[in-house]
């Protein structure tokens, strides 16, 4: 019996089912087994024994993922590395920690903080999200613009494949030209192709200084001016640049929400601008001076500049109180992309289809507008109109180079829209490279699109 098998090489602990699994809180289903493996060789002996039964297995990180693409069914195993939680090494010559997949990105966080270095992978959920589940989904997050996504905080990787075989390339360097760059085919895969086991992340030096304003602009061709000088005024610094459509503005700003206005509501946009930088005086006089010109040419319109960190994190607190959308239940969120000189067009044209099928509607957009990425909240009270919402929401990306999805993957929820930020053939690669590396299907079936 397979789950004997599982058993002898994991150990009781390494096991959870029964009752002891009922009582766990598992969104998107319940698998049959959750096997807890200790382990990179755990990992690959459990791998093998499944893919040896043909059993299909589910990898969960934190369970923090939005598009459903740790859905298990009871036929299905599920792997969770939750105790491979270990920082193994943190090298501040190098600029490197060494991690198994299991940690939990606010202990990465804090654990590079205590030695003076950051990583800068921030997002919402970093309490629970681990950093196996940020590579398998390559999170995004609030600094993308500055540091770039998941992929670029990662130097080396071990990864378990479908039968067993370990690939260990725990490089700690940045060039390492040698033949095919085999992690970047984990990287965002969702589980499908391998199960992350161990890192190298890059580090950089923690900033000395941070500052930050929320700004407001009239129109969207002044929001796209200000990205573009604030980049090359601040030389380099910009490190986050978030966009609050008027509407979700004031949704943030007004009871009940918590937050007070930074900025008087009667905009057209909201922008929260952050700076990290080496010298808190340069900086600051620098960041100042940037602004004052802007408002002086009247591409800003209004803007707080935050004098402390209790101010910094009431910003940060205004946009990121996206529960306030559930004044609206029910409701669908969006996470996509468009190219920045045609994300105002696409978001207006989505505005009047949904006004024109529900009058009433309600449509929030926000997000991080320096990287293309929009996440847009959609209230028409019909839970029963998601796939009709989301065909609207998605109309207009296709004929514009965008995606339906920017950060948050396409599991089971974006399956069925994947052919219109993908070709056909490229989703052909992506089933002959599944096929390739797990010819029996076991890993996370069903997820992304639907193998050959």
């Amino acid at each position: 019996m397979l789950s004997e098998k599982l058993e002898a090489v994991l150990g009781v602990k390494g096991l959870l089912q029964g009752d002891a699994l009922a009582e766990r809180l598992i969104p998107h289903g319940h698998p049959n087994l959750l096997i807890r493996p200790e382990s990179t060789e755990q990992v690959a002996a459990a791998l093998k024994l499944c893919n040896d039964a043909g059993q299909a297995v589910v990898p969960y990180g934190g369970l923090t993922g939005l598009v459903e693409a740790t859905t298990a069914s009871g036929q299905e195993v599920a792997i969770s590395l939750e105790r491979m939680n270990k920082i193994e090494e943190i090298d501040v010559a190098s600029r490197t920690m060494t991690v198994q997949a299991g940690v939990p990105l606010q202990v990465v966080q804090e654990a590079a903080e205590a030695e003076g270095m950051l990583f800068p992978l921030d997002i919402g959920a970093r309490g629970s999200a681990t950093i196996g589940g940020n590579v398998a989904t390559n999170a995004g997050g609030n600094r993308v613009i500055r540091y770039g996504m998941m992929r670029d905080q990662i130097l080396g990787m071990e990864v378990v494949l479908a039968d067993g075989t370990v690939l260990s390339s725990m490089n700690k360097i940045i060039k390492n030209n040698t033949g095919y760059d085999l992690k970047q085919l984990f990287i965002g895969s969702e589980g499908t192709l391998g199960i992350v086991t161990r890192l190298v992340l890059r580090l950089r030096p923690e900033p000395r200084s941070q500052n930050m304003a929320f700004l407001a602009t009239s129109t969207f061709d002044e929001v796209t001016t200000l990205l573009n000088r604030l980049d090359s005024g601040l030389g380099g610094s910009l490190s986050a640049f978030e966009v609050l459509w008027s509407d979700y503005y004031e949704l943030v700003t007004k009871p009940p929400a918590a937050g007070q206005p930074p900025v008087a509501h009667g905009h057209g946009f909201y922008i929260l601008v952050e700076a990290l930088g080496g010298d808190e005086a340069a900086d600051s006089e620098r960041f100042l001076a940037v602004l004052s010109e802007l408002m002086e040419e009247g591409v800003v319109v209004d803007g707080a500049i935050a004098q402390s960190q209790s101010e910094r994190d009431a910003m940060w607190a205004i946009r990121d109180d996206v529960n306030q959308v559930a004044q609206f239940r029910p409701v669908i969120a969006f996470d996509i992309s468009v190219p920045l000189n045609l994300m105002n067009d696409s978001v207006e044209e989505m505005r009047e289809a949904l006004t024109a099928r529900w009058p009433e509607n309600k449509c929030m957009v926000f997000g991080h507008l320096g990287d293309g990425n929009l996440h847009v909240v959609v209230g028409v009270g019909d839970k029963g109109a998601k796939a009709e919402v989301e065909r609207v929401v998605y109309a207009g990306l296709e004929s514009r180079g965008g995606s339906i999805s920017a950060e948050h993957g396409v599991g089971v929820q974006k399956k069925a829209y994947l052919s219109l930020t993908r070709s056909a053939d490229e989703i052909e690669v992506m089933q002959r490279i599944k096929a390739s590396l797990d010819p029996k299907g076991i890993l996370n079936p069903g997820k992304i699109f639907t193998s050959n």
